[in-house]
């Protein structure tokens, strides 16, 4: 499925500044390391509880209006909670309610900041018709945290018919993103998105993004979608029930000709009953390391990589998937698939449940691919 997504507006809040840019010689460099093995000192970078620095002070939001009682138009509260915080950041406190937001305006979050809602606080999107939206954006910043609580988007309410790029959190052009312990869910595209601002010329990735403990589920198009990013930590998260329109993932590596995706650690998450594909992985893809995941019931195959190279996958879990656990198609080249569990997949041409049909049913590569290492998997048993 060819990639839909557009660079993202490379204008930046009037109150932030980031140190971090991709230039065309850190491209060129990122580029030509992807076309080699990656070296063992980069298996170090990720960890699943990050220090994000963030500024000392708090602010409830109802002190500056909002009232959370699921009528009140609660966005520019918020938003102003938000912009009341000094220079060096803070905390903005959504206490228990739920809270109306205008997607067309969205929250628009600065350096520093923690948008921190309670267990049983909930941002839900305005019904509108519009075909791109987003509810909390992270535009070109540097050390944001957002936990806790549900965000919902207007997907059963939706007015219009058309698009598919209806954000629950838009990450893009920011460095040092830490989203844990929320939910999301019933968005009009996808649950999240990581992706880039500005051009390949000047391209400013998303870099250092670490997400755990997040629950993404019954968005439309994608429970997550990934462009142009480096240094993304996903780790005991599920991705779940997509369904709406095209590709229907789980999770979508897509950055194609906009920039590359790499270095990139998927852990201990689980991603099922998709109706597409429980993994995408397109071009401009590489360096991504499956640890421990579970792959189950998605309509198509578990993880499905189209030209994407330097890939491993150790210790994951992928059965009763419609098509095969793993596909390695089109292209991809360098990949490592040891020490899995695949059994059971092939749903769409086989009992669920009953043995037989050789390795192809859980694991395929075409023609295209190569450098595929196969090894110490358990697949399903032959009859």
């Amino acid at each position: 499925m060819m990639n839909q997504h557009d660079i993202q507006s490379s204008a930046k809040p009037a109150t932030t500044k980031r140190a971090f840019r991709v230039k065309p010689l850190a491209i060129a460099a990122s580029l030509a390391l992807s076309a080699v093995a990656l070296p063992a000192a980069a298996a170090s970078w990720w960890n699943a509880n990050p220090h994000i620095a963030i500024g000392s002070r708090t602010i409830n939001v109802k002190s500056k209006g909002a009232v959370g009682n699921g009528r009140h138009d609660d966005t520019a509260a918020i938003q102003a909670a938000i912009n009341a915080l000094p220079k060096s950041g803070g905390t903005v406190y959504v206490p228990a309610g739920r809270y109306m937001i205008n997607t067309s305006k969205s929250i628009n979050l600065h350096s520093h900041v923690r948008l921190q809602l309670a267990s049983n606080a909930e941002l839900r999107a305005i019904p509108s018709g519009k075909s791109r939206y987003h509810m909390v954006k992270v535009f070109n910043v540097s050390n944001v945290e957002i936990v806790g609580g549900r965000l919902t988007g207007d997907r059963a309410k939706h007015k219009g018919r058309s698009g598919e790029w209806g954000y629950g959190i838009n990450i893009s052009g920011s460095d040092h993103v830490y989203v844990h312990n929320l939910s999301l869910s019933q968005f009009w595209g996808d649950g999240l998105w990581i992706g880039a601002t500005g051009k390949r010329s000047r391209l400013d990735r998303s870099n250092y993004i670490t997400i755990n403990h997040v629950n993404s589920s019954q968005n439309r198009r994608q429970g997550m979608s990934i462009g142009p990013a480096t240094h993304v930590y996903i780790v005991n998260s599920t991705f779940k029930d997509t369904k709406g329109t095209l590709p229907e993932a789980g999770i979508d590596f897509e950055p194609q000709k906009q920039g590359p995706a790499d270095t990139i650690r998927l852990e201990n998450n689980t991603i099922s009953g998709n109706h597409g594909n429980g993994i995408e992985m397109h071009t401009n893809v590489s360096g991504i390391s499956f640890v421990r995941n579970n792959f189950t019931g998605n309509r198509g195959f578990g993880v499905m990589a189209i030209g994407s190279h330097h890939l491993t996958f150790n210790g994951n879990h992928a059965t009763r998937n419609g098509l095969a656990g793993l596909r390695m198609s089109g292209k991809t080249h360098n990949a490592t698939i040891s020490g899995n569990t695949l059994q059971y997949n092939s749903t769409q041409y086989m009992s669920a449940s009953r043995g037989g049909g050789g390795q192809s049913r859980d694991i395929q590569v075409s023609n295209g691919a190569r450098a595929i290492k196969i090894t110490n998997n358990k697949l399903t048993p032959k009859r």
